[in-house]
C-alpha cells in the first residue's frame, strides 16, 4: 500500500480518484444540461459583448440561413445570449433563427487567460456550433476535454434561446 504525507504531517493511504472524477465530471455536466431547461428563465443578460482587449478574438460564424420552411414561417430573428465567464475566459453566443428552428449560431465574444485555450476554444466551438444547428436546441453534448467551454457555451446559447422563446 502506498502512503503520502497529508497536511496534518500524519501518514495516511494515498486514494485513488481514477473514474470517481470523470464520472463525477460527466454527471454534473449533464445535470447542468439536463435541468437548465427546467428551470425559471435565465437571468437578465450580464451585460452587452465588448469588443477589442487582449486575449479577444473572434470565431468566425458559418453562418447558414436557409429558405423559410411552409411550417416554419416568420422573419429572421436574433439574439445575443449572457456573457458567460468560465475557467478559462469568457464568452457569448448570438443565435439566429425563423420561427422555432435555428439557423446561426456566432461568437461575437470569446476572450481567453492564454493562448492554448484560445487554440482549444477555436478547435471546439465549431463541433459545439455543429451541434446545435443539428438538434435545434442548446440539450447538446460538451466536448471531451473542453468541459468548462461546453457548459459555458450551451449557457449563453440558453440564454439566447430564451430571449427568442425558443426551446
Amino acid at each position: 500500500m502506498r502512503h503520502t504525507l497529508c497536511e496534518s504531517g500524519r501518514d495516511a493511504p494515498m486514494k485513488r480518484a481514477g473514474w470517481y472524477v470523470i464520472a463525477g465530471a460527466a454527471a454534473g455536466f449533464a445535470g447542468i444540461v439536463g435541468f437548465h431547461g427546467s428551470g425559471p428563465a435565465a437571468p437578465a443578460a450580464l451585460g452587452q459583448p465588448k469588443a477589442g482587449g487582449a486575449g479577444a478574438s473572434t470565431v468566425p460564424s458559418r453562418t447558414t440561413a436557409p429558405a423559410a420552411q411552409a411550417g416554419n414561417p416568420g422573419p429572421v430573428r436574433k439574439a445575443t445570449g449572457r456573457v458567460v465567464q468560465y475557467g478559462y475566459g469568457e464568452l457569448s453566443v448570438t443565435v439566429t433563427a425563423r420561427g422555432n428552428q435555428i439557423t446561426g449560431v456566432s461568437v461575437p465574444l470569446l476572450r481567453t487567460a492564454e493562448p492554448y485555450s484560445q487554440q482549444l476554444a477555436q478547435q471546439v466551438i465549431p463541433m459545439l456550433r455543429g451541434e446545435v444547428l443539428a438538434v435545434h436546441g442548446a440539450q447538446i453534448h460538451g466536448v471531451s476535454g473542453a468541459t468548462y467551454t461546453s457548459v459555458a457555451y450551451v449557457q449563453s446559447i440558453q440564454s439566447a434561446l430564451d430571449k427568442l422563446h425558443i426551446r
